[in-house]
């Protein structure tokens, strides 16, 4: 088959719903969850925005805002330059597009995070996910489903921090560093605020995703929405940021093309 056939036939797919597109992205808004670091830390601030024109005199005929955002707000990507660890390597602008589109397996512990909101994932459980699922092949962005996306609209919920930190499913360090050694694994996706679980700051060394993952050239995915309609295997994920140069990271827009 030719890929002009290929593309013909995704196109005739998409057209009569046996593909089907899901969108991935959280609603971005001055509501939008952000995430929270303690003093002394420097945090992030929620998105606003203040008018330009409103079809008024200083522009009668269009409307547009200035809007004020972190990198890091909302559905986004981190680039290896967010973490010290990848200081040196690609910032959002230098990642190959090839690598922002391509296959997409879901590994599902809904009914676990349900029992335990700090639930962490194993090494174990990912050698057991590619035992039942297959390999996982070159270029796959590997997404977290954890319900966590139902919680998008009450940043309290959705952060769920206590008296002692906040309590986020997420890896453990040597899933972490599973992720980062795993040859297929080109990123990682959660519906969380970040890409770590919310008790990594406690963990050896702290944050072991963004150490590892981004240290090894790979990208980390958050605040993912509409996971659940996604299959284990099978579908096609894209992931589109803006080409910021020198950005550590980008809010970002993101589709999967899910067979029916």
């Amino acid at each position: 088959m030719s890929q002009a056939t290929q593309l013909a036939d995704l196109t005739a797919a998409l057209a009569d719903g046996t593909v089907e597109v899901v969108d991935l992205t959280q609603p971005l808004s001055e509501q939008t969850p952000v995430l929270r670091l303690p003093e002394p830390f420097a945090n992030t601030p929620h998105l606003s925005r203040r008018t330009l024109s409103r079809f008024d005199d200083a522009g009668p005929a269009w409307a547009w805002d200035v809007l004020e955002l972190g990198e890091h707000t909302g559905t986004h990507i981190d680039a290896p330059v967010h973490w010290i660890t990848g200081r040196d390597g690609e910032d959002v602008a230098s990642i190959p597009p090839q690598r922002l589109v391509g296959p997409v397996k879901v590994i599902d512990r809904t009914a676990e995070v349900a029992a335990d909101p700090g639930y962490v994932l194993t090494a174990a459980d990912l050698d057991a996910f590619e035992r039942d699922f297959g390999p996982i092949e070159p270029g796959t962005w590997l997404i977290f489903r954890t319900g966590w996306g139902a919680r998008a609209s009450n940043e309290e919920a959705f952060l769920n921090a206590g008296p002692s930190g906040p309590a986020t499913p997420g890896p453990d360090v040597e899933a972490a560093r599973w992720l980062s050694e795993h040859p297929g694994v080109v990123g990682w996706g959660v519906e969380t605020v970040g890409i770590d679980a919310g008790a990594a700051g406690g963990f050896d060394p702290p944050f072991p995703v963004h150490n590892f993952l981004l240290g090894a050239g790979r990208y980390g995915l958050t605040q993912l929405a509409n996971v659940d309609a996604l299959p284990e295997t099978g579908a096609v994920i894209v992931v589109a940021p803006l080409k910021l140069v020198g950005g550590t990271g980008s809010p970002s827009r993101v589709f999967a093309f899910v067979p029916r």
